[in-house]
């Protein structure tokens, strides 16, 4: 009966490495730039103001066949952030806003992958931007994948989120009225198998 035991323990556990081994592995591509992190805000809700984040690295597992094996872990660098104007760059890295000197990166570290058919899915997981952690969803749609001109093997999503401002402590969250609290953040990543 222990031996049975020991058997059937024996083999879960060597199901479950092999499902573990079945994810691929992906680096995200930010060394030939084929990956984006933007972001939109109301200006006082007259128009839109929009940026990017211009450094960042990740990378991510993803198993078609066991979806819940899927993971993610990112990491921004804020002092990278770049709305196309200089003065207001500054003023947005600084202690007022996202005190990029004191917390000079955001991180994104995946708890769940939600499958919910036909390439979507929902990726939950800890945001932690200026020193406070979230919970945060992200909606994602896989784009494509397949082989590269150069003999890798490529994998692209989307995905889309917003953020409150407030909830990351920022003292002049509101400055630009109630409009402004939401940010809405597109990211556009592409990885290349390991």
């Amino acid at each position: 009966m222990t031996k049975k035991i020991l058997l059937a323990l024996t083999f879960m556990l060597g199901l479950g490495s092999f499902n573990a081994q079945a994810a691929e592995h992906y680096t995200i591509d930010t060394k030939g730039m084929h990956a984006f992190v933007t972001f939109k805000i109301k200006h006082l809700g007259f128009s839109w103001l929009e940026g990017r984040f211009n450094h960042f690295s990740g990378e991510f597992d993803f198993d078609e066949a066991h979806p819940t094996n899927n993971k993610v872990k990112f990491e921004l660098d804020v002092n990278s952030l770049d709305s196309n104007h200089a003065e207001r760059d500054k003023h947005l890295r600084s202690e007022r806003f996202f005190d990029a000197k004191k917390f000079p990166k955001a991180t994104f570290v995946s708890t769940q992958w939600v499958d919910n058919g036909h390439g979507k899915a929902t990726l939950k997981g800890k945001f932690t931007l200026r020193g406070v952690t979230k919970n945060i969803s992200i909606d994602v749609s896989q784009i494509g994948a397949g082989k590269d001109p150069w003999g890798g093997f490529r994998r692209g999503f989307e995905g889309t989120t917003t953020l409150h401002l407030s909830d990351y402590n920022m003292k002049e969250a509101n400055i630009l009225g109630p409009v402004a609290e939401d940010v809405q953040i597109w990211l556009s990543i592409e990885g290349v198998r390991k």
